[in-house]
Formats: C-alpha cells, structure tokens, sequence
C-alpha cells in the first residue's frame, strides 16, 4: 500500500522512513534471544561487523516500540567487571555488557538460540549493579 513520499509498503510492515522496513518477520524479540546483528557503523574502540548480540531490553518494550536494546557477544576473554562468560552455540565467550546499543530491528537478521539460564540470571545482576544508585 503506498505511504508518504509514494513507497510501496509491504503488507504487516510499518514504514519507519526511506530502507528501513520492521522486520517483525525476524521473530527475535525475547529478552535473553541470541541474535545476528549487523554492529556497523562503529568508532574507535566499538565492537564491530555482524556478530552475535544478546537482546536485553525487556519483552514488553520489544513489542511495542522498534528499536530493542543489545549487548554483543564476542570470544574474547578478558576479566572485566562488565563481562559476562557463557556458552552460546557450543562456543566460550563473553556477553559484553559495557557496549550496550539500542538498534532499530530492521538490523536484526537472524535468531541464533538463547543463552542458559544462569548467564541470564548473571546479565541482570551485572546489570542491576551498573545502573544501581
């Protein structure tokens, strides 16, 4: 169906401006989901290319609004106080939680599984304990 500025709109897609298309059809909106994202462009020292990325933002915000909040996963290891260690599709790595990104979904390409449930439980402490007051 056409839109402002005469673009044709894909049937269940919301127009979010010119090459960007809601990428709902992705299905990777759980908090705790591994998934595929495309980190470019980036600056300095920023995690880069397409790599996996643990989504952090809750459910409710991922339904309702399009962007979701991320942290990328990487093989490195180093001991910081912000890294959390885990196993995701049978590889030791790290969930990088001092690069947080909030990205709009349409940079989301493909779901990769989901983290077990004591990193999980690991991501929220670490978190709560970065953003306490």
């Amino acid at each position: 169906m056409p839109n402002r500025g005469g673009r044709i709109q894909e049937p269940g897609t919301r127009d979010q401006g010119p090459g960007i298309r809601n990428q709902g059809s992705v299905g990777v909106r759980e908090q705790g989901a591994g998934t595929l994202i495309n980190l470019d462009p980036t600056i300095r020292s920023e995690i880069k290319k397409t790599r996996p990325c643990l989504i952090i933002s809750p459910d409710e915000m991922n339904r309702h609004i399009g962007s979701i909040i991320v942290a990328p996963m990487t093989a490195a290891d180093k001991e910081y106080p912000t890294r959390v260690r885990c196993t995701f599709k049978r590889k030791k790595g790290q969930i990088v939680l001092d690069q947080i990104r909030t990205f709009n979904k349409a940079r989301l390409i493909k779901k990769l599984g989901t983290i077990g449930p004591k990193a999980q439980m690991d991501v929220i402490s670490v978190l709560q304990q970065l953003f306490a007051f």
